[in-house]
């Protein structure tokens, strides 16, 4: 593998190793075991996930996303976001910008202080589910926004396990076969929520999810619970931004807004290590 140069970008605890993929040094391929290596953490660079930057014929770019088990994932709210910071400060795309995920065109925009707002393709599949499990009966709602989420009220999410339960949630077979992040949702008023989320693909508890954000905001507001707009306290202690039209959330346009923060730039070197 020739020297291979990339950036670590973080969007509110969501970690990710972004490449410049454009002149096509990464094969799609290699793709998968390559990031099952670099973002095993301690041993290696260490993410949540790895964008590869791809070319578009007419948006700005595209993407190539993989979740850190190496699968390949639809959409990503802050991935989305630190993608839009990288390519703007790379010189991709300018402060307002579009691409290509495989959920769809996104529209993102950047500020003059590094947050970056992108807006979501529409949600779908809203319902209400109830099943039974080993840890007893798990109610709560279930919304598409890029990404499936299963979002639960919880009166305090300290008090929950999420990584047990979140996984019991995830591969539970009202969700089969694609599974769906599993989100913890505590109301503070009409305007706060804490929210924490077991990511599928991660497949641990995450320090922040997006699509997870703006599924809560839009479920709870259905449900008359929250108005817009949506301030989340994410696991990393961060806040996003959710916002959203107040008549039809589920119809109208989401906004996830956040900052973005660029931690390093680095070279991977021809190391067989990382890709095992």
């Amino acid at each position: 593998m020739k020297p291979l140069k990339f950036s670590k970008l973080s969007g509110t605890g969501n970690d990710f190793i972004i490449i410049d993929n454009r002149e096509g040094l990464m094969p799609k391929k290699r793709m998968p075991g390559f990031v099952r290596g670099v973002c095993r953490r301690a041993v290696s660079v260490g993410a949540d996930g790895v964008i590869f930057i791809e070319n578009h014929p007419e948006l700005d770019f595209s993407w190539n996303f993989y979740n850190s088990d190496g699968g390949e994932a639809e959409m990503c709210g802050n991935g989305a976001r630190c993608a839009a910071r990288y390519a703007f400060e790379r010189g991709i795309a300018q402060k307002s910008m579009r691409f290509f995920t495989t959920a769809g065109e996104i529209e993102a925009h950047i500020t003059d202080d590094k947050v970056a707002k992108v807006m979501l393709t529409k949600a779908f599949g809203y319902r209400e589910f109830k099943f039974d499990s080993p840890k007893g009966i798990v109610e709560g709602y279930f919304l598409n926004t890029g990404v499936p989420h299963a979002i639960i009220l919880n009166e305090n999410v300290e008090d929950v396990d999420v990584k047990s339960t979140g996984a019991m949630i995830r591969h539970a077979e009202e969700f089969a076969p694609n599974g769906a992040n599993a989100n913890f949702v505590q109301i503070i008023n009409q305007h706060e929520l804490v929210i924490r989320t077991y990511e599928r693909g991660v497949e641990d508890e995450t320090l922040a999810c997006g699509t997870g954000c703006v599924a809560a905001a839009l479920t709870l507001a259905k449900n008359g619970r929250i108005q817009a707009p949506a301030s989340l306290t994410v696991r990393s202690g961060e806040k996003l931004i959710v916002d959203f039209s107040p008549n039809t959330p589920l119809d109208g346009d989401a906004w996830l807004e956040g900052a973005v923060h660029w931690i390093y730039d680095g070279v991977f070197k021809d190391d067989p290590g990382i890709m095992r």
